[in-house]
């Protein structure tokens, strides 16, 4: 990768009116304005530098260890390199302690692609879905692979602690008559290929230019041990060297750092949790400039060059080139603030694959379901986030919470968490938050606890392994560091990130931390580190081993959970009283949570904007009460009849296709995945065609059953599609103000 050039400037506030004559001047190449002016020129978004433009060629599989050997859409790899078969590995690198940019490359794109979809052929992959299989869902594409450009762009704010990293992929099938943009930010906190296997797939197959960015999170990774880097391009480099190519380095001077070192030994810091600038505020315009950087780079390409110069003309504008914005997850989210946000009008429609939707308020609606209204809705991420993990752990130990396929917490081989998770109840019921006198009571009373915060039914059975696999845990902590902006160094609820060995905090292995930005997703899942509870009793540990110096016992480190929804509701949990500058948390601290929370909720308004949006019913990391149908709801009662917003939920699906390889998760759920394709399908043919967007329903479908972890292969019949007219009863509709989905 280059080093970056000049940085140039083009506002994003631009109407489409404005933009139009500008192309009329620029591609008559003929001066405006009476024959004085200069014709429009192509220009940088403001604050992006323009690392450049690689050539991905490969046809074939091959050696995709080079640019020569990769695609854009698989790196390379392939069907057969995606599919999970023992074959399929992440591929090697010729030096595991100094992988190239290229080698970084093809696995992050291989780790991306499959964290996103099952990539299992009982599951669907490869049938049903994958890089073989075209948009009207036939295997006709062999291997997938997709040749073509690959400009590489970053967004600073000019401090340096923002990089936003953006990719532009221009497939060799795109066709310059009749352009079309995807812009695909990224899910969950992962780096810019984070939506390759939704918005980049889509998208290429199209032969649309896909604009990827990771939207300010991605796989920073920063050690405070040896002031290393992920440069860019993801190898890494001290902070010094790397320059103006660190993608993230915490804001600590050496002096604070070698303190924070000796106190704290092997902890790291990761973009999202500790960049200190909440980057979610910005997810929406980052997708914008996404969108403005990818017309830059079609210009760039494809555009004449100004009369008596050697600048591109403006030939791709927001006036004449079709731009969806599309991802899943955060990313579903980031899409639709960037059409909330879009005052110049560069986005046509919107896809929003089960979006982390934080309406602004809950007044002037409601949620129903099945004409009943719901006991909680509309709640932000950090409110029922900070709910979950105190009584998550505890509800999931509940008669009806149950996975009868399998143990509770036997997702990972925890089954002994079982007794952590009885400890938490009891716990929990000593400091009077949980009722009951035996564990099964206090478990019952719990999932009462959920079920006000959002949760249902359909999410009962998902409670143990989410919490296993550390999903509350991990985003307490990442983003009441993040909507704090707070620094690495805090520790805030006492709580850290490092690798750990055997439960203890430990320098991570050099080729670990060489191979981060492929392999991890920019959470503190474990890959490559882990939540670390400093106070434990007896020295820090694993946020799951973690005891609690209020309890004694080792309890999920249920100090640092209570703290944490005390940051939320800015008093202490246990006995209601105000925080002051005297408690722990302060209410200074809760006040900075409070401030960010606020930064990012949405809006409501999605400026008459086409916008489909899905989600799994069962969906137990972001609840669906809480956001799609509360979106649903809020929109239409910010935008009412003008709005153009479509909600499909999915009947037995739910947040992680990637789970459902996992034993139990095989014969309960269905990928969700198939559902976004269409969604894009149907996208592209109202904003060409004119076709209706399907209306608001509920899509019925069929689990696979059979034997947990040997489910039969799923067929098309398992997963039906949405339609133009659903019969009355999967109809989702308005009664009054609230939204009513059906049973």
């Amino acid at each position: 990768m280059q080093s970056t050039i000049e940085t140039h400037t083009l506002s994003l506030n631009l109407t489409r009116t404005a933009t139009a004559v500008a192309l009329l001047c620029a591609t008559a190449l003929a001066g405006c304005g009476g024959g004085t002016a200069d014709p429009e020129v192509n220009k940088l978004p403001t604050g992006v530098s323009d690392l450049g433009v690689k050539s991905y060629r490969a046809t074939a599989i091959g050696a995709a260890s080079t640019a020569s050997g990769q695609d854009l859409l698989t790196a390379g790899l392939g069907k057969s390199g995606l599919i999970n078969t023992a074959a399929a590995t992440l591929v090697a690198y010729v030096d595991p302690l100094n992988p190239t940019a290229d080698e970084l490359r093809r696995n992050a794109i291989q780790s991306n692609y499959r964290g996103v979809v099952d990539n299992s052929a009982n599951g669907g992959f490869g049938t049903l879905y994958g890089p073989n299989i075209d948009l009207a869902g036939k295997n006709t594409l062999g291997e997938g692979l997709v040749p073509g450009l690959e400009y590489v762009g970053v967004l600073d704010d000019a401090t340096g602690r923002k990089r936003v990293t953006m990719a532009v992929q221009i497939p060799d099938s795109f066709d310059v008559n009749a352009p079309c943009v995807v812009v695909g930010p990224s899910s969950g906190s992962r780096g810019v290929y984070g939506a390759i296997g939704t918005a980049g797939d889509w998208g290429l197959k199209r032969g649309c230019a896909v604009a990827l960015t990771d939207a300010g999170k991605g796989m920073g990774l920063y050690d405070l041990g040896d002031d290393t880097v992920h440069r860019v391009d993801g190898t890494r480099a001290t902070r010094t060297v790397a320059g103006t190519l660190s993608h993230f380095a915490a804001n600590v001077t050496d002096a604070a750092r070698a303190v924070y070192n000796a106190a704290f030994p092997n902890r790291v810091a990761l973009k999202h949790a500790h960049s200190q600038v909440n980057p979610e505020k910005d997810w929406g315009n980052d997708t914008l400039a996404a969108a403005a950087y990818a017309l830059y780079a079609l210009n760039q390409q494809f555009a004449p060059t100004v009369p008596n110069g050697t600048a591109k003309a403006l030939r791709f504008t927001a006036a004449n080139t079709l731009v969806i914005a599309a991802s899943v997850s955060n990313g579903g989210a980031a899409v639709l603030r960037a059409a909330e946000q879009d005052t110049a009008g560069i986005i046509d429609g919107v896809v929003a694959g089960e979006p982390s939707a934080q309406p602004a308020t809950t007044t002037g609606y409601g949620v129903q379901l099945g004409g009943v209204p719901v006991a909680g809705y509309g709640k932000s991420m950090m409110d029922y986030f900070t709910v979950g993990n105190l009584f998550q752990p505890c509800a999931a130990l509940a008669a009806s919470a149950t996975v009868a396929e399998v143990s509770v917490y036997n997702y990972l081989g925890l089954t002994a968490q079982t007794t952590t998770a009885t400890n938490r109840c009891t716990q929990l019921a000593a400091k009077g938050l949980v009722t009951g006198a035996t564990t099964a009571e206090q478990a019952a009373n719990a999932l009462v606890k959920l079920r006000a915060a959002g949760w249902s039914a359909d999410n009962d059975t998902m409670h143990n392994a989410h919490y296993a696999l550390g999903n509350a845990t991990i985003i307490s902590m990442m983003y009441t560091n993040a909507y704090g902006k707070f620094s690495v160094t805090d520790n805030l609820c006492g709580m850290s990130a490092a690798a750990a060995t055997a439960g203890v905090p430990a320098a991570m292995a050099a080729a670990v931390k060489a191979a981060s930005y492929a392999t991890g997703n920019g959470t503190v899942n474990g890959t490559p580190a882990t939540v670390i509870y400093n106070d434990s009793v007896g020295g820090a540990k694993s946020w799951n081993l973690g005891v609690s110096p209020s309890t004694g016992v080792a309890d999920f480190s249920l100090d640092a959970a209570l703290c944490q929804r005390a940051l939320f509701t800015g008093a202490d949990t246990v006995t209601g009283a105000a925080l002051t500058a005297a408690t722990t948390p302060t209410k200074a601290q809760s006040d900075a949570v409070r401030a960010g929370v606020a930064e990012v909720l949405l809006n409501g308004n999605l400026r008459g904007k086409p916008t489909l949006m899905l989600a799994g019913r069962s969906d137990a990391l972001l609840p669906v009460n809480n956001s799609e149908r509360a979106y649903t709801a809020y929109n239409r009662s910010v935008e009412g009849a003008s709005s153009k917003l479509s909600y499909i939920e999915v009947a037995n699906a739910q947040h992680f296709d990637s789970f459902i390889p996992f034993s139990g998760f095989d014969t309960r759920f269905v990928p969700l995945h198939g559902y976004f394709v269409q969604a894009m399908n149907a996208m592209y043919a109202n904003l060409k065609s004119g076709t209706a967007l399907p209306p608001s329903q509920v899509v019925r479908t069929t689990v696979r059953g059979g034997t947990a972890g040997a489910a039969p292969a799923i067929t098309a019949a398992h997963v039906p599609g949405f339609v133009a007219a659903p019969i009355a009863a999967d109809a989702i509709v308005f009664s009054g103000t609230s939204l009513n989905v059906p049973n």
